[in-house]
């Protein structure tokens, strides 16, 4: 049985319908007459939304983190203006996405209507393509208009850096994240993934891994079993051959082995340290440090960076050598950028915030925890208190096998030690369990509620 929200949750998860005002103007026959520009059109020369008296925080990205931030931003500090901007029409979750790509969830599980949710709780929604932000002025540039912050919070999740494969080689990027995408931004990548796989008859399937730090580390893995238990399935004679970055599967190694071992040994070939060289989509070819191979299909996953936003807010971090991080350079505690504590950045993009473990997660799970802890601090600021720290926790659940449906898991728990660093603990649960399916699906639900119920 397919898992939907209907089901799961036991209340109706309709999308809402959007709804587009459309304005029209007739030129006369004066051709130096002009055709007045609808409003809702927008021109990022004017101003979106003059600015009151009240404190205006600006939430750039409505993913994981930054729909929980906008709704807990509302609920903690009544008095201040909230507004969301995102490029998208509609939220749709990479978390759970590895199980509808095999059609063990429906769509309408992982979408949601942005302009409800934010009716709901009071903050304003803007469907917009931010162009740039300007901190000194305080001004974010969109598509639509410029609009005032007091505060900013950026969520914008990663972008690929197909520039270390191609460098300004556009046309061989778009060619590759036509062809073979990732399906690690959610957009129109995942349905061209999921048609590719329904209509594939066999062959060779390869999927690259980028090197750490990645979107959520686990979830290739997760997906190479999902496909391998696709063609287990349907009786479709392919293999799935992952070319890892990394010298051996982690997190959750052992777990994610022994379901390629004893599950899936005629259909996942594991191949580590595979570094790669060079990517040809035009003729199915892949250069490795550990060897060269063609494909018939490919999951092509390029390098992973801090998405757009932070690159436009001037808030990459700079290496010892002088070079771009590729990763947000923030106060490992607070989350601001270092340069700027009116901008604070989480999720995904936020850069190193340990010498221990370097990074957090980058998981959806994480992204959660960081849009409520900055909501509080902002909140307390606008109290003229000043904020106590917080630290977040991660939880991820990965399937292995269809049939039975079983799961393995990662824990991570934070604390700051008495030198003040933040330290980590790892619980991997190797063991794959019915249970944990039970679980992860439990841990969807109570997400999704926590962002739009």
């Amino acid at each position: 049985m397919k898992i939907n929200r209907r089901n799961f949750l036991g209340t109706t998860a309709a999308l809402g319908a959007s709804a587009y005002l459309a304005g029209c103007s007739t030129a006369q026959t004066n051709q130096t007459s002009k055709i007045a520009t609808p409003f809702f059109i927008g021109n990022p020369e004017k101003v979106l939304m003059p600015k009151g008296k009240a404190p205006r925080i600006v939430v750039a990205g409505g993913g994981w983190g930054g729909t929980v931030t906008a709704k807990y931003l509302r609920k903690m500090s009544p008095q201040a203006e909230v507004v969301l901007l995102e490029r998208n029409p509609v939220f749709f979750s990479c978390p759970i996405s590895n199980k509808w790509l095999v059609d063990m969830v429906d769509t309408n599980f992982l979408i949601q209507d942005y302009l409800q949710v934010s009716q709901k709780y009071g903050y304003q929604f803007i469907q917009c393509e931010i162009l740039n932000i300007n901190r000194d002025s305080r001004n974010v540039i969109t598509n639509q208009g410029s609009i005032e912050y007091d505060y900013l919070v950026i969520a914008p999740g990663i972008r690929y850096n197909y520039e270390a494969w191609f460098g300004d080689d556009r046309e061989t990027a778009n060619a590759t994240k036509a062809r073979f995408p990732a399906a690690y931004i959610p957009n129109s990548e995942h349905f061209n993934l999921k048609r590719a796989l329904h209509s594939f008859k066999g062959g060779d399937w390869v999927m690259t891994l980028p090197p750490p730090p990645q979107r959520c580390p686990p979830s290739p893995y997760e997906r190479a079993c999902m496909i391998a238990w696709y063609f287990k399935t349907n009786k479709i004679k392919a293999k799935v051959t992952i070319l890892d970055h990394k010298d051996d599967v982690r997190p959750i190694g052992p777990g994610f082995k022994q379901a390629f071992r004893e599950l899936y040994k005629d259909y996942i070939e594991y191949v580590p340290n595979a570094h790669i060289q060079k990517v040809d989509p035009f003729n199915k070819r892949i250069q490795t440090a550990a060897g060269d191979m063609k494909f018939d299909h490919a999951i092509l996953m390029a390098p992973h960076q801090a998405g757009d936003l932070v690159w436009k807010a001037d808030g990459i971090g700079i290496n010892p050598q002088g070079k771009a991080t590729g990763w947000a350079d923030v106060d490992n505690k607070m989350l601001t950028l270092k340069k700027d504590d009116r901008v604070y950045v989480i999720g995904d993009a936020v850069g190193i915030v340990s010498p221990q473990f370097l990074f957090y997660p980058k998981s959806g799970h994480i992204a959660n925890r960081h849009g409520k802890i900055v909501a509080a601090y902002i909140s307390e600021r606008l109290a003229g208190r000043d904020p106590k720290v917080s630290l977040p926790d991660n939880l991820c659940y990965m399937m292995v096998n269809g049939s039975p449906r079983e799961a393995i898991n990662v824990q991570f728990d934070y604390k700051i030690n008495a030198q003040g660093i933040i330290e980590q603990t790892q619980i991997d649960y190797n063991q794959r369990s019915a249970a944990f399916v039970a679980e992860n699906f439990k841990w969807a639900g109570l997400m999704f509620d926590d962002m739009f119920g």
